[in-house]
């Protein structure tokens, strides 16, 4: 954390409250990306440290067990949302924040929605097989057919925005994303 040393109690007092209020912020959000408040606030927290911090830190200033706040740290880990470094001198784990939000939103996203996709895509191949198959067993059955068509253009037009969605997880991976929608400059 960033030293308070030199300030007044009523500065430090403001500081610490306005930092607060983001940190709520921050875990009341944090659902967005699958997590528990309680590890948004990790997150929070951790954001606001000028520097790597250690469990046992975390620990004492969120009032958590080590426990809690490796499972914490395991998951921020797994998000690509913080990194576990290595430090100088120092036998203890050290965590530090990504600081890139654009890119723990590339890295999250991209992850979850290539995972759905790739499930949605492989559903709706295996459910056109099936349904090509049954038409040809059944190539005088009109109403048999007319739902086939029916079911197949839907998983058609299914087929097309899974498509256009791997496009756009491209777009994210690539950074090209962001020729369209720029990141602003400081």
């Amino acid at each position: 954390m960033a030293t308070f040393e030199g300030l007044s109690e009523e500065q430090v007092k403001i500081i610490e409250k306005s930092r607060r209020r983001v940190v709520d912020s921050i875990g009341n959000n944090m659902d967005l990306y699958g997590v528990t408040t309680s590890i948004g606030h990790l997150y929070g927290m951790m954001y606001f440290h000028d520097g790597p911090v250690t469990l046992d830190e975390m620990g004492e200033e969120m009032g958590l067990s080590k426990t809690s706040i490796s499972t914490g740290m395991r998951t921020l880990v797994d998000l690509k949302m913080i990194s576990k470094i290595w430090g100088k001198g120092s036998r203890k784990d050290l965590y530090e924040v990504e600081e890139d939000w654009h890119q723990n939103f590339v890295d999250y996203f991209s992850i979850k929605w290539r995972k759905s996709m790739e499930m949605n895509i492989s559903a709706l191949n295996k459910s056109l097989t099936e349904l090509r198959k049954l038409r040809e067993q059944y190539p005088d059955d009109d109403k048999l057919g007319r739902l086939i068509e029916f079911d197949i253009a839907k998983m058609t037009h299914a087929l097309q925005y899974y498509r256009w969605l791997d496009r756009f997880i491209e777009a994210l991976e690539s950074g090209d994303i962001f020729n369209w929608v720029p990141k602003e400059e400081n």
